[in-house]
């Protein structure tokens, strides 16, 4: 039974208002819209997650907060650790863009780069929060984080009115089970972060078209098992989508109905990143572009007249490497 539900979206929303920015949306077509998470602080929608797990934790242990990140997690972790006065430490893996390192230092973070892939720096990240009493973020498979991830689901059904399907993109999942949760409601606006808009009343609720590389299958494979399994890791969005399991967590939330995985070639992604900053100039990572990436490739295609909203929720990259993929 999941441990994490709509009303854990709303109360999120609630504890991190003020702390994290209300992301636009751009209608970028008729009936089409991107959700702007690429403009949240640091780049990227974590820090909704970060801000909820640190602040439902109550009184802090005195080693502060740690995580293991490809890069967008730790960032986060390191800023809403930063704007909350308590110390950070993250643990990246060897893959991790120099772009992201450079922004943990900058954020005074306490850095350990170890291992080739997401899992070795977060088996290092648990074995260090056990000597020293460190509050856990995970990246993507606790309750409050999955809670403050889905707030970016009400602001997206806020701001459009309601849209039937959602492309997000999917890691270790926390993300897309969140906004799946956020979606969920009966049309009602919550109040704090996501502000006093309207939602069309009855809505139903969105399908979610969770988007994975095809080199990174996390959810492709669990739904085919049946349950959460290992996959390789590689390909050009490794860095940030490069778990090696669905969460458990997400896997149940996922697994439900109204959800719909596909999957996308590198190529794809690359493409997606390329026409994302040549035709809307939007500076995308790789894993930010993934989502869109179904959409530009055929791997979804849209009914006539549907309401569809991509997320585009990474900008941590090398602008050098915008138009060369």
């Amino acid at each position: 039974m999941t441990t994490v539900g709509h009303e854990d979206v709303r109360a999120a929303a609630r504890r991190i208002d003020g702390l994290v920015l209300r992301t636009p949306v751009l209608e970028i077509s008729p009936g089409l819209w991107f959700k702007l998470e690429l403009l949240q602080h640091t780049g990227s929608f974590k820090v909704r997650g970060a801000f909820n797990r640190i602040l439902s934790a109550g009184e802090l242990p005195p080693g502060g907060v740690i995580a293991a990140s490809g890069g967008n997690h730790g960032l986060a972790v390191a800023y809403a650790a930063r704007e909350l006065g308590v110390r950070a430490e993250i643990f990246v893996p060897e893959v991790t863009s120099p772009v992201k390192v450079a922004g943990l230092g900058a954020l005074g973070a306490h850095i350990t780069q170890t291992g080739a892939v997401y899992s070795d720096a977060a088996e290092a990240a648990a074995k260090r929060a056990a000597e020293t009493g460190a509050l856990m973020v995970h990246a993507y498979d606790q309750p409050e984080v999955v809670a403050g991830q889905g707030t970016t689901g009400l602001e997206l059904m806020e701001q459009t009115g309601g849209v039937d399907t959602v492309l997000v993109a999917v890691g270790g999942g926390g993300f897309a089970a969140g906004i799946t949760l956020g979606v969920a409601g009966p049309g009602v606006v919550a109040s704090g972060a996501v502000g006093s808009g309207t939602v069309t009343p009855g809505a139903s609720r969105p399908r979610i078209v969770a988007v994975e590389p095809e080199r990174i299958p996390t959810l492709n494979a669990a739904l085919r098992a049946g349950r959460p399994v290992p996959v390789e890791v590689g390909g050009v969005a490794a860095d940030s989508l490069g778990a090696t399991q669905i969460g458990a967590t997400a896997f149940e939330i996922l697994s439900g109905p109204g959800v719909e995985s596909v999957l996308v070639a590198d190529e794809a992604i690359v493409t997606a990143r390329r026409t994302l900053w040549a035709r809307h100039r939007l500076a995308a990572e790789p894993g930010g572009a993934a989502a869109y990436a179904a959409l530009l490739s055929g791997a979804y295609t849209p009914a006539p007249g549907e309401r569809v909203a991509v997320v585009v929720c990474g900008s941590n990259t090398d602008p050098a490497t915008l138009a060369t993929g």
